[in-house]
């Protein structure tokens, strides 16, 4: 069934008798019916997250949907929502049902299902908690004067994923984590300079204004969406910095259990191929959205099952 975040939110969200404690709430869902709520969530979203999926060991499967059934859903608050103070009161209810999770009186399916992830691997709520931090500051900051802003913003969006992926295949230490959120930081910006166009459109602007005053875009060239000389000299230079990230974070691969190797260089490969797409589109990302063809993404798997069985 197609996702339909309107009609979750009716039957889940804070006005649903279903997440409310009292002798007439409706029964909680078993763990079972959670988990299978997670699945649906995963597999209704990315088609990148079911390949993912195909090169998981199954033990780690429902927990990588319940992770990604939270992340879903947080973002949906915040984005599929009227925005603003309605979805600040959102995602202030989602964390009072992760905080909920976390004392053991979870209602919400996705809770529910995360409670048992949260006890397998001792994840701590600093992980989860900091995702809801980018997601409000999506409602409050549309713009970035620099990029130590920009990259501040990604520590609490982008790298808490790369954490939460290391502890659910049981690697987690300080330096993994360090090489971690340099792929995470890097698959954010590339997922940024991909769509500049659309993030306009909901008029958020994350090119830090620090940047776009050295290369000489003004504002007024922004606000036309122009693609002067200027714009792409300005994207290359933001293009090649996101390509550091990942030639940086590529150190964490031999770090990491083979099981984990694949899916991680996945992720590095597939983002640096969002920005050979910019490349090739002369880094006019206002007249199309520069897009990883599926022959690629089919290479980009083939070549992650290869490594896997050899």
């Amino acid at each position: 069934m197609k996702w339909d975040f309107a009609r979750e939110l009716e039957m889940w969200g804070p006005r649903s008798p279903h997440t409310h404690q009292g002798a007439y709430a409706p029964r909680s869902p078993s763990l079972s019916d959670a988990r299978a709520y997670c699945a649906h969530v995963a597999k209704s979203h990315y088609e990148n997250f079911t390949v993912v999926s195909l090169l998981l060991p199954r033990r780690l499967i429902r927990h990588f949907h319940a992770v990604y059934a939270y992340c879903r859903w947080s973002d949906d608050l915040a984005d599929e929502t009227a925005g603003g103070d309605e979805a600040l009161a959102l995602i202030a209810w989602w964390r009072e049902e992760l905080l909920a999770c976390y004392e053991g009186t979870p209602r919400h399916p996705v809770m529910i299902a995360l409670r048992e992830t949260i006890r397998r691997f001792d994840i701590p709520p600093r992980t989860f908690l900091a995702l809801l931090i980018a997601f409000e500051q999506d409602q409050r900051v549309k713009r970035y004067d620099t990029f130590d802003q920009l990259t501040s913003y990604c520590n609490c969006s982008a790298n808490p994923v790369g954490n939460l992926v290391l502890m659910l295949f049981e690697c987690y230490d300080a330096e993994r984590a360090r090489l971690s959120d340099e792929v995470c930081t890097g698959l954010q910006l590339a997922n940024f300079w991909q769509d500049v166009s659309r993030d306009l459109d909901i008029g958020r602007v994350y090119l830090p204004a620090e940047d776009r005053a050295r290369f000489g875009y003004s504002d007024a060239d922004l606000e036309a969406r122009r693609c002067t000389p200027a714009f792409r000299e300005l994207m290359r230079f933001e293009v090649n910095r996101a390509r550091g990230y990942f030639n940086r974070g590529a150190a964490l691969l031999p770090l990491l259990p083979k099981a984990a190797r694949v899916d991680v260089e996945l992720f590095i490969r597939g983002g640096e191929a969002i920005l050979t797409a910019i490349e090739r589109a002369d880094y006019d990302v206002w007249t199309t959205r520069p897009e990883v063809t599926k022959w690629a993404k089919a290479k980009l798997l083939l070549g992650a099952v290869v490594r896997k069985v050899l």
